[in-house]
């Protein structure tokens, strides 16, 4: 009997994986419109969660109903009358009673509805009750039509499409969760009692079809829970794995050279600066690789950290590499490490796709032979004809912006290569673990520079004027300023640098781009390209600029589709303090450096997210002067205002992405989607930070006790993990755009 019965939910369980196909009426349209909605199995249609829910459970009389407030009213259809107020509009009223009083509810095009609620069908409405001609009313409710002796429910709402109907997919659902009444749960039942959490099957069926309130917060708790283990229990084992592979190499620091790099540098590193530097090192010292991710916002001095990572391995027999994302960034690296590096008699240089072919040769004979023993530079690291003699340690910034397959392209060029990762993006712990839970975190809070007032202001494009007057002033003050629009624009020749006395001319030119794209290219990852006839292009605003308003002043552009040699000519112009007024693209949201410039525009400021914000803003105030930085507007949405003005109250990267994380989605943040992510439908990570710690936590005891997951108990979380791992592999695929 017992043997039937565990057979039975054996069978119930593998029914997850069964096509759609099992289910009757789900072929044709309707089966066309689930796999619209990501539902290809079973499994997949139970994991289709409401949007949002109609909460038809707190009933209040009639009578009772409060005025201009969303209420529940339950009655009986007294009367129903239809008619036809104008042409192409049917108005339905039905007199609604209980034993409190009557009211009328009013639908609009919906003539059916007098067939569908004769006299005495007992209805469910949830609306705002309002008084209209002396008469209690509700305008276009939703409502449900109740079956005998039921008073009250919670409706789930699902994302739908014009091939599948709510009441199609409710009616699937229904029919999924009989099958597999009796599914087997995959977590282990000691972690579900210590916990508290409901079983799998429960949680599903209050998912979709709560009895309560209460019942559904503990449903969405055990399901949400299930998804934040499983992604740390699979972080973890790939670390796990890759400690496995990996040959243990220790880096043999030499104590002396880093105390020679700490007196050639011109300030003392911060408390949390030495607190990295201090983890780095003793990973660095460990014979398992390094696996770190630094996070500090703007300003805080991650780069200080990693030139102590970078001498402590030149310092040993291997070879260090420093990928950047963009070549303004690498070139940064070169100008701000590259002299410490030659005082400390550490040879080192720089690669990119504009390196001369023949000093690209020479770089890769000596790099080849071991004579270069830090190499800075972008995507051009990762060339297959790019040879490493020992490669000890890789340090990628901004580590979101380049792929998995170009990161491990760089990592595969040594053996049991040590990992430091970079992010200006501070994010929340909960999101760390989410996102890099296979990384240990170090992060830098405090900066190491006096700190200078940067000052940001909101404006609508009615008031640019004030901002155009507050950079005049800083020109006048032989101050510099960044202009940052969100789109490149059309590449043309007529796109160069005006006014002054043309030292900067020609810096702004077409150059090669013409081939790269003949449309306005989109940068903000925020924006939708239909919006993009809208919007400020660079190319548009350099033209406007040095006609309209700045006329005789030094202007110039900068975009990623300008050749490398000509973003090296317009840095170095602009470092020099040969161009006033550098027009731009988000291109220069990291590495550049220029302690002169003390004011920035941002033009449809609302199409960023704050944490790019934050970023931008960065550039400005990096001297001894004072910033300003003008988040310039059109949009009348009160809720883009509001997030807008949190850059007036606040200059704390950490609160920024809290906030961030608040009003947007956590991939959003980061400006893609992360691998870490996949498979996540229920996790927030601001809402669920506890959750998510126990979840790492219970995932780091489990696999210390079984770290292969081999007990028959965990049958079913292998086979879990199986899946979230064809599903990072096939996103791993995909490669990130840059």
């Amino acid at each position: 009997m017992l043997q039937n019965a565990v057979k039975c939910r054996v069978q119930q369980t593998a029914l997850l994986d069964a096509p759609l196909s099992t289910l009757g009426y789900a072929g044709g349209r309707r089966g066309v419109g689930l796999k619209r909605l990501g539902a290809t199995d079973l499994r997949s249609l139970l994991e289709l969660y409401p949007s949002r829910y109609h909460d038809f459970s707190q009933l209040v009389p009639i009578a009772q109903a409060s005025l201009h407030q969303p209420c529940s009213i339950a009655g009986e259809v007294h009367e129903v009358k239809s008619r036809r107020p104008r042409p192409r509009l049917t108005l339905t009223e039905v007199t609604l009673t209980d034993a409190s009083g009557s009211c009328i509810v009013s639908f609009f095009n919906q003539p059916w509805l007098s067939e569908a609620l004769p006299k005495g069908t007992r209805m469910l409405c949830l609306g705002q009750m309002e008084v209209f001609s002396g008469y209690r009313r509700l305008a276009s409710p939703q409502f449900l039509i109740l079956e005998a002796g039921k008073e009250q429910g919670i409706q789930p709402v699902y994302r739908v499409n014009s091939d599948i109907s709510q009441g199609w997919l409710r009616r699937f659902i229904t029919d999924a969760l009989q099958r597999c009444s009796g599914m087997l749960d995959p977590l282990p039942v000691g972690l579900r009692s210590r916990l508290g959490l409901m079983s799998k099957r429960q949680a599903l069926a209050a998912i979709h079809f709560p009895a309560s309130n209460s019942e559904l917060c503990q449903a969405r708790q055990r399901l949400a829970f299930e998804e934040a283990f499983l992604l740390q229990l699979y972080l973890a084992q790939q670390r796990m794995q890759e400690g496995r592979l990996a040959v243990g190499r220790a880096i043999a620091v030499d104590q002396s050279l880093l105390e020679r790099l700490e007196a050639l540098l011109p300030f003392t590193l911060t408390a949390d600066q030495r607190q990295a530097v201090s983890e780095v090192l003793s990973d660095l010292g460990r014979p398992q690789p390094m696996r770190r991710l630094l996070m500090g916002e703007v300003g805080s001095g991650k780069t200080m950290v990693a030139l102590q990572a970078l001498v402590a391995v030149a310092g040993s027999t291997r070879q260090a590499a420093m990928m950047a994302p963009t070549e303004v960034l690498a070139e940064q690296y070169a100008l701000q490490l590259g002299p410490t590096l030659d005082q400390l008699g550490v040879s080192w240089a720089r690669l990119s796709s504009s390196t001369a072919e023949k000093d690209r040769q020479q770089i890769k004979r000596h790099l080849a032979d071991g004579l270069l023993k830090v190499m800075f530079g972008t995507h051009a690291l990762i060339d297959p004809d790019v040879r490493f003699t020992d490669l000890g340690l890789v340090v990628i910034d901004e580590q979101h912006r380049f792929g998995v397959n170009q990161r491990q392209a760089l990592y595969d060029k040594g053996v049991a290569v040590h990992r430091l990762s970079m992010t200006a993006t501070p994010i929340p712990r909960s999101l760390a673990l989410t996102l890099y839970g296979d990384q240990d975190i170090s992060v830098i809070r405090s900066r190491p520079r006096p700190r200078v007032s940067i000052r940001t202001k909101v404006l609508q494009n009615t008031s640019i004027d004030r901002a155009y007057q507050s950079l005049r002033q800083a020109i006048d003050r032989r101050e510099q300023a960044y202009i940052v629009c969100p789109l490149i624009g059309l590449p043309r020749a007529a796109a160069r640098p005006a006014g002054g006395d043309g030292a900067a001319d020609g810096l702004a030119g077409s150059g090669g781009a013409a081939d790269e794209s003949c449309d306005l290219q989109l940068l903000t990852e925020f924006s939708p390209p239909a919006d993009s006839a809208n919007l400020r292009a660079a190319t548009d605003e350099l033209d406007f600029l040095a006609k309209k308003v700045f006329v005789g002043r030094r202007l110039a552009l900068m975009t990623s589709l300008l050749p490398a040699k000509e973003k090296q000519q317009v840095m170095a112009e602009f470092r020099a303090g040969r161009i006033d007024i550098l027009v731009s693209t988000t291109v220069i949201e990291v590495g550049v450096d220029v302690p002169n410039a003390t004011v920035m525009i941002i033009r449809d400021a609302e199409r960023f997210g704050l944490s790019q914000l934050h970023q931008l803003r960065g550039r400005v105030g990096r001297g001894h002067k004072d910033g300003q930085v003008f988040l310039v507007s059109g949009t009348k949405q009160k809720e883009a205002l509001q997030r807008l003005r949190l850059m007036e109250s606040c200059n704390d990267g950490f609160e920024l992405s809290r906030a961030d994380l608040c009003l947007r989605q956590e991939g959003d943040v980061l400006g893609l989607r992360q691998h870490g992510q996949a498979g996540l439908k229920l996790i927030q990570v601001i809402r669920d930070a506890e959750l998510i710690q126990s979840a790492h936590t219970e995932a780091r005891n489990l696999l210390a006790e079984d770290p292969q997951l081999k007990r028959d108990e965990h049958a079913l979380l292998r086979q879990q993990l199986q899946r979230l791992s064809a599903q990072h592999k096939a996103a791993d695929h995909r490669e990130v755009p840059n």
